[in-house]
């Protein structure tokens, strides 16, 4: 038995307090195996009383989606300051961060989450949850133009940035089916994997190449860059001459 008074709280703490329980269990199962009597109980409320504040699943769901998407465009966010591989592989660290923690609440906000059919006279509408995410993408390729320090991106550059974008997050959903790979690995790998789109766009482009070389420049050996120059050193294999037969 529960001793004292329960305190009332106000329509907005309210509606705070039942998307925070909603993410909370959200990151724990996939959203379509947590029920609204679920979530009830987890607030101390009644079922009918979530459905004061939040008209469905689906509305509750939204919001709660929302606020991991916002925590996790949050991520991306890191000081102009210093060689940009460090602020990468920081980037990147928080990133799987987030991940390790929300689990099955940050596969559903990749994925979309519940399918929502779309109005018969508008079939190609956007769903609210692919909007968010959506939403996320775009952050993340905005605060990456601005490490770089470019206001109006070349086509190419463009590519590369949302390419990148979109591995870190089919990386990270792949490590989530069993963690078969360290994190560690896989966060300095992701810095690489931008460092090598960048090079390879720059082979084909001069402005990407100036892009490229300005990055590089505030580059030191020790970083993360200067890093996978090694690693990618250590796989030049000088030839050896065929031994002759006997």
């Amino acid at each position: 038995m529960t001793t004292g008074v329960r305190r009332r709280m106000g329509v907005e703490e309210r509606r705070r307090q039942l998307i925070g329980v909603a993410l909370e269990l959200f990151s724990r199962r996939a959203p379509e195996d947590v029920s609204i009597d679920e979530i009830a109980a987890a607030a101390g409320i009644s079922r009918p009383l979530v459905y004061h504040y939040f008209p469905g699943k689906q509305s509750l769901y939204e919001a709660a989606l929302r606020r991991a998407a916002d925590e996790l465009a949050a991520r991306f966010e890191e000081p102009h300051e210093g060689p940009l591989g460090a602020r990468l592989l920081r980037v990147m660290e928080r990133f799987f961060t987030f991940v390790d923690e929300h689990g099955p609440g940050f596969s559903a906000l990749m994925r979309g989450g519940p399918a929502v059919p779309a109005a018969a006279d508008c079939p190609r509408a956007v769903s609210p949850t692919n909007a968010i995410i959506d939403d996320v993408r775009q952050a993340a390729y905005e605060q990456i133009l601005a490490h770089l320090g470019v206001t109006d991106p070349p086509a190419r550059l463009e590519l590369v940035v949302r390419s990148w974008v979109s591995l870190a997050e089919s990386t990270a959903l792949l490590w989530l089916d069993g963690r078969r790979i360290p994190r560690a690995e896989l966060e300095r790998q992701l810095v690489h994997d931008f460092a090598a789109l960048m090079a390879v766009s720059a082979a084909y482009d001069e402005e990407m190449a100036g892009i490229a070389l300005r990055m590089l420049a505030e580059e030191p050996a020790d970083g993360p860059l200067g890093d996978l120059a090694g690693r990618l050193g250590m796989l030049v294999v000088p030839k050896v001459p065929a031994q002759r037969r006997r």
